[in-house]
């Protein structure tokens, strides 16, 4: 396998694995460190895989495999906007996912928006953005980075329940109750008008950037 490769699976390791080491094993240093010095370790960490991650994705062929054609393309389009929606209707206050003062009393208040179709949109949109760019089967450094967001958002999601159960007990289990861990496709209209205009721009002038930043044209504009 290319040395480049190499560094980005390692990379992509270590991205996946700090986040759910410091996020759980290792939440305990919260009690040593206090709340800000264990994000800033948190952030350090992360930040610091994050761009060996980015280094060694640009440094890795960018077009090594066969693809997907114009098939995977068109699903690949397609499954960016719900992605977008997911990610952009998780971004409130009110999200019980999120680690704020305010999250037990979001959960007691019942779904709304994109929680009535997941309990873990900002997962499910980064799932989502993740498969998306399986499915084309662009390259090699493409498939790895791909693969650790997908096993971090699905695997993430899951080990959070069990995290919030234990810290917020009956309100996040009355939580459970009422969503859904996986998406429920019936209910995608459920964050409105407002929420989906705001994801439809975001994916468009996405889509136009992929090209001149990305150098590969995509969504829409592969076909304009």
């Amino acid at each position: 396998m290319d040395n480049a490769l190499v560094s980005l699976s390692a990379a992509s390791i270590a991205f996946v694995g700090s986040h759910f080491a410091m996020s759980h094993p290792l939440r305990p240093l919260l009690s040593r460190f206090g709340t800000g010095g264990f994000m800033a370790i948190y952030n350090i960490v992360s930040l610091a895989t994050l761009v060996w991650m980015i280094i060694a994705f640009r440094q890795s062929p960018p077009s090594d495999l066969g693809g997907s054609g114009p098939a995977g393309w068109i699903v690949a389009t397609i499954l960016t906007l719900p992605a977008l929606v997911l990610f952009m209707g998780s971004l409130t206050p009110r999200n019980p996912a999120m680690p704020t003062p305010g999250a037990e009393a979001a959960a007691r208040a019942g779904p709304a928006g994109v929680f009535r179709i997941t309990r873990h949109p900002m997962m499910w949109g980064f799932a989502l953005w993740a498969i998306s760019h399986l499915v084309l089967w662009w390259s090699t450094r493409t498939v790895i980075v791909a693969t650790a967001i997908l096993i971090l958002a699905l695997v993430g999601s899951l080990l959070q329940d069990a995290k919030k159960q234990r810290l917020m007990g009956e309100a996040w289990i009355e939580w459970e109750a009422q969503t859904s861990w996986l998406p429920q496709i019936s209910r995608f209209l459920a964050p409105g008008w407002k929420v989906w205009s705001a994801a439809l721009l975001v994916w468009i002038v996405v889509s136009w950037a992929h090209g001149p930043l990305g150098g590969v044209p995509a969504g829409i504009f592969r076909w304009l």
